[in-house]
């Protein structure tokens, strides 16, 4: 029986030449690979600066020093995410303040955002999940309004767009992650991204330990962190970025696939819908089961004797216990976040499978969804 992963990574010879190149030199870290990977992933966004640190839930803490969001600060966010999105306002002892999402993109819900401001809202960061941007337009006007920053958390979206204009352009700094899921890989890694020169600066001392680039190794002018990116690392990002146009249509053609195989069942499954005005660049397929009756993490448990891995995605960042203690979060506070986590299924993808791959985990999904309807 064939079986399908979840995920995997897409690396080539190439790229295992790039990372053997380092290792053949005297720099694995603090060479010359980090700045070349910075400089080319900074013009493929479209941003002045970008600054490469080791992960992208890192990336989120520096860009919350940056923003100089600190204790009794509010920002305004989503519960539907991976829970770094959250943790990282928690980490410059701020507080994060949720709020419920749009049904169909799960995407943060515009609307909701000024229900929650307060005299203590200093920011909104936005998640563009699963590979498609949040609607930005209304958010924009909402930060002018109240003159709040925008962070970016784009680690889901590389190269998607909004309008024609690329995710991580519209927000005082923005960031991305490089885990072995993600549309290109370097293994573990991430990517700050900034118009400002001083925003750029500052997170490229506080990424190294709080030194700043005139200064000898044991000195240090910042309470800084060992956020920075080994040199092998990056050389893989830089062979990876050379591909990605080509990573990401091969992505996007997985995901039309699924949604033809999925057209006939929509009254079974609601598959993952592209917003107008979008570009898509899928960092997983995530379905949601639509009739309640049927016992979601069976479904998983099914799909897996037949070869085929899944899992839910995403949990609600507020119903973890932590957050529930911390901050009194209980079920029923955001309802449309909850109702897709509890229905919603991520699918193998990655590239490598083929239409008779796609076909096959379609036809299992449904057959076991009918058996325990």
């Amino acid at each position: 029986m064939k079986k399908y992963q979840i995920a995997k990574p897409y690396i080539t010879k190439k790229d295992r030449d790039s990372v053997l190149a380092v290792l053949k030199t005297d720099y694995l870290s603090l060479g010359l690979k980090y700045l070349e990977f910075e400089k080319k992933f900074a013009k493929k966004i479209g941003a002045k600066y970008a600054c490469a640190v080791s992960s992208g839930t890192a990336g989120l803490h520096l860009a919350m020093i940056a923003a100089e969001i600190g204790a009794g600060d509010e920002v305004i966010t989503t519960p539907f995410s991976f829970i770094a999105s959250a943790n990282c306002i928690l980490y410059v002892r701020a507080k994060p303040v949720f709020i419920d999402i749009d049904p169909r993109s799960y995407n943060m819900n515009p609307q909701e955002i000024e229900k929650k401001i307060t005299k203590r809202t200093k920011a909104i960061l936005v998640v563009h999940i699963f590979g498609q941007a949040t609607d930005m337009k209304p958010i924009l006007k909402i930060a002018k309004k109240y003159k709040l920053k925008i962070i970016e958390d784009a680690c889901e979206s590389l190269e998607a767009t909004y309008g024609g204009k690329k995710v991580g352009t519209f927000g005082e700094t923005a960031v991305f992650a490089f885990y072995p899921n993600k549309q290109m890989t370097t293994g573990e890694g991430g990517m700050i991204v900034t118009n400002s020169k001083k925003v750029y600066e500052q997170c490229c001392s506080l990424r190294n330990q709080g030194r700043t680039p005139n200064m000898q190794w044991l000195d240090h002018k910042y309470l800084g962190y060992n956020y920075r990116l080994d040199e092998m690392s990056a050389a893989l990002g830089i062979s990876q970025l050379d591909k990605l146009d080509f990573i990401i249509s091969k992505r996007q053609q997985i995901a039309s696939l699924y949604n033809k195989y999925l057209a006939s069942y929509s009254d079974l499954v609601q598959f993952p819908k592209t917003m107008k005005g979008n570009k898509h660049t899928w960092f997983v397929y995530v379905i949601k089961l639509l009739p309640k009756r049927v016992n979601r993490d069976k479904v998983i448990k099914e799909l897996s004797k037949k070869g085929i891995s899944s899992k839910p995605y995403l949990p609600s960042i507020h119903l973890f216990d932590f957050y529930k203690k911390s901050f009194g979060y209980k079920k029923g506070d955001f309802p449309i976040a909850e109702e897709i986590s509890a229905y919603s299924i991520a699918l193998p993808f990655y590239i490598g499978l083929k239409e008779n791959d796609i076909k096959y985990i379609v036809n299992k999904l449904i057959n076991i969804i009918k058996s325990n309807d």
